[in-house]
């Protein structure tokens, strides 16, 4: 399931989508605040250009927004069916966790979007560009 090749290896360990060698972002550790959403510009292994066009990643907002109502939704049936919080008490820890995986979430969407418009190759060749 997490093996090389796959869209899933790619995105939970942080690889270019490509060849799955080189890292997509530059710092590996989510909660280094300060570097945390810097890319590199380009693949170290294959040169796959990470900002494919200006605006590029604009579309993983949509991704975001996702992620965010999918962890909303969890997290309200948590707080109402196990701690019996009524609909306005359930906004509290809706909103801290928000907070929480915000930069998880901002990883992850930009990762997410780009594995959807490039797909990985096995034997890649730097001058096949």
């Amino acid at each position: 399931m997490f093996k090389k090749g796959t869209k899933l290896y790619s995105i939970l360990f942080n690889k270019c989508p490509r060849c799955h060698e080189g890292d997509f972002m530059e710092e590996k550790n989510i909660f280094k605040l300060r570097k945390s959403f810097k890319m590199n510009e380009k693949c170290s292994k294959c040169d796959l250009k990470y900002m494919m066009e200006p605006s590029f990643y604009y579309g993983a907002m949509y991704v975001t927004y996702g992620l965010t109502v999918g962890v909303s939704i969890v997290t309200f049936i948590i707080a109402t069916l196990v701690f019996n919080l009524s609909l306005l008490e359930s906004f509290i820890p809706i909103v801290i966790i928000l907070i929480l995986t915000a930069p998880i979430s901002l990883r992850f969407s930009r990762i997410i979007w780009i594995n959807i418009f490039v797909n990985y190759t096995k034997k890649f060749n730097k001058n096949d560009q």
